[in-house]
């Protein structure tokens, strides 16, 4: 029968303080604070759960109170961030152990209580899982791919602000996160530990935007800058809101999803007091559309503050039509916009992770027409040497000439589209004062369109201005 294991680490009843620690306090946690304590309990009456994992709160942390719970300090505290205690709670054999260990030597590990109570322990090919616990193909491909591909070093105007897009800069404040992604576009400073920006280098970046008036839009990210306390937060936004020419501000955070707790009523009414605000947030699959994930959204958007959502497209999580199409449904369902399906970015430690980019077009062209445009993300490439985003669609034009197109719609189907004319034309969609009667489907008569070239092949994608 199996065994279940529930984690109280040292210190975690007592009160929360104002913000998890920076870089010092981690470092002197690993030197300092004694191992946790770790209670296994079994059940003799319980079978292993199937391959649809259920919530296993009551499993994992079933004396937890829910105080503690609904506490996002509590969970950042008790993260989980070694092997051996991964291996309380998910079956690994001695191999699995060994090879995870020399992982996280390049690739630390780190899983919120919250979301770690989301995985089927028994299941190796978990979507949720594969998120959140490492593999050996990180080290194992670690030469594919590039630490930097958006180089946004290179494109950092003072320490933390990138300003690549002529009227957008992103605000960089740390690199702490309650989770770490296996698929993380930024992987490249875990090693460097917890680091958050000092008020010099941050007051660097506010003096810059000041200074710079063709910016309207700011975007705050890390690491994720909900790890930082509300009135840190605070301290940058309201800064930010007192520059007439910063018209949005956005926050990239994965919280709703690997800590909803985080989102009280604290940063809630902060939020709202600075609008508008945009919240960009990070679900890849239907699973992670939890009560407590809907509750945090619906929280927000209370507030005033929107939540879009933006996915990677990552190879055996979420790389189907079917599976983003029930995400992109759910994701409505808790007032969340399905914004971006980006293709998963070349970066080191993540090749097992990436897919094809035609499997990303198919999955749009397979939900076109299935289910409402607003379901539908845009997919996009994020290029290379700082090239920025570029939106990548099925293509729909077969043909064309001067004055038409022919199309094909979700079904297959063709149709001619008559084309206007530029500026300056005169016509008015009639020719010799009669109206165009040409057949609408394909084929056409050979004889009313004498000189159709093709532009490429309907499989292949176009990129869209």
């Amino acid at each position: 029968m199996p065994k279940v294991a529930t984690v109280l680490k040292n210190g975690a009843a007592e009160e929360a303080s104002e913000e998890p620690p920076g870089v010092t306090t981690i470092r002197n946690e690993v030197e300092e604070e004694p191992p946790s304590s770790i209670t296994a309990m079994t059940s003799e009456d319980e079978e292993p759960p199937g391959l649809a994992a259920p919530n296993n709160r009551n499993h994992f942390f079933g004396n937890i109170n829910d105080d503690l719970w609904n506490d996002w300090r509590w969970h950042y505290r008790n993260r989980i961030s070694t092997v051996e205690e991964l291996s309380k709670f998910i079956p690994l054999t001695i191999k699995e152990q060994e090879h995870l260990k020399l992982v996280v030597k390049k690739y630390p590990l780190s899983i919120t209580p919250y979301y770690l109570s989301q995985i089927n322990p028994y299941n190796p090919d978990d979507p949720i899982r594969k998120q959140a616990i490492p593999c050996f193909a990180e080290i194992a491909l670690a030469g594919i791919g590039f630490e930097d591909p958006l180089e946004e070093q290179r494109n950092s105007v003072v320490p933390g602000l990138v300003h690549r897009y002529p009227d957008r800069v992103l605000m960089v404040l740390t690199d702490l996160c309650p989770m770490l992604c296996r698929h993380c576009t930024r992987k490249r400073e875990w090693h460097k530990g917890g680091w958050v920006r000092t008020p010099v280098e941050i007051q660097r970046m506010l003096d810059y935007i000041r200074s710079t008036p063709i910016i309207r839009d700011v975007v705050i990210s890390g690491g994720d800058p909900l790890t930082l306390s509300t009135q840190r937060l605070e301290h940058v936004i309201s800064s930010l809101r007192q520059m007439q020419h910063v018209e949005i501000i956005r926050i990239g955070t994965r919280c709703p999803v690997v800590l909803p707790q985080r989102i009280d009523d604290e940063l809630c009414n902060m939020l709202s007091k600075y609008g508008p605000i945009w919240l960009n947030t990070h679900f890849n699959h239907p699973r992670e559309l939890t009560e407590e994930s809907a509750k945090a959204c619906d929280k927000l958007v209370r507030s005033g503050v929107p939540v879009n959502n933006q996915s990677v497209l990552l190879k055996g999580i979420n790389d189907t039509v079917e599976t983003q199409r029930k995400l992109c449904q759910g994701l409505l369902k808790i007032k969340v916009r399905p914004y971006y399906l980006f293709q998963c970015d070349e970066v080191q430690g993540t090749e097992h992770l990436r897919t094809s980019v035609e499997t990303g077009i198919k999955i749009i062209e397979g939900m076109r027409g299935h289910t409402s445009g607003l379901a539908i993300p845009t997919f996009v490439i994020d290029l290379p040497n700082g090239g920025g985003k570029i939106p990548i669609q099925p293509n729909y034009i077969t043909s064309k000439t001067d004055d038409k197109l022919v199309l094909r719609n979700y079904q297959g189907r063709v149709f001619y589209y008559r084309n206007p004319k530029g500026i300056g034309h005169t016509g008015n969609g009639h020719k010799n004062g009669k109206r165009v009667t040409e057949p609408l489907l394909w084929p056409p008569r050979t004889d009313s369109i004498p000189s159709i070239t093709r532009t490429r092949d309907a499989s292949r994608a176009i990129i869209r201005p």
